[in-house]
């Protein structure tokens, strides 16, 4: 147990620097890409996209058995030493993919707190304040140009009920 809690923590690492530099280069995906499509089909300079980096779970998913299948077959081989290996692969791969998720949340809140992306937001929420204020300035003026109505001179009062008393004697029921 102890072992498989070491082989989780570190393919925990694994993924999320895995991910971190894919994030900074796809070089790899990219030639690959290059390899298996023609020209018209290939990926566009400005594509970030590599095995982990922007792609969906599925897809995360096969690359991660994929990469842990080839290296528990070759691990299998070199090492002669026979034991239970799935339960190890599993809990790297179930790791590694939580890695990738983890290092996706720490590459865009890294990408989110850059000062540009702050001014844009500041940007964006100056303008929508100004336009809420002019939206209140416009309402009010509004209803300060309507003429109000002016109240009857007359108030209507409510009758008075009578207390269950006075309501039982002109019944007749008590004197």
């Amino acid at each position: 147990m102890t072992l498989e809690i070491i082989v989780f923590v570190l393919a925990l690492l694994f993924g999320i620097i895995i991910y971190w530099s894919e994030s900074k280069s796809n070089r790899i995906y990219r030639w690959i890409n290059h390899l298996t499509h023609n020209e018209e089909l290939q990926m566009k300079a400005d594509n970030r996209k590599g095995f982990f980096h922007l792609q969906p779970f599925i897809w995360r998913l096969v690359y991660i058995t994929l990469l842990f299948v080839f290296a528990g077959a070759i691990v299998s081989f070199t090492i002669p030493i026979g034991g239970d290996l799935f339960q190890y692969i599993v809990s790297a791969m179930v790791a590694t993919l939580i890695g990738t998720y983890l290092g996706s949340l720490i590459v865009f809140a890294s990408e989110k707190t850059k000062s540009a992306t702050i001014q844009k937001a500041y940007e964006k929420g100056k303008e929508g304040l100004e336009d809420l204020v002019d939206d209140v300035k416009e309402k009010f003026e509004h209803e300060v140009n309507e003429p109000k109505q002016e109240a009857p001179d007359k108030i209507i009062e409510a009758p008075k009920k009578k207390s269950a008393r006075d309501r039982f004697k002109d019944k007749g029921m008590i004197k």
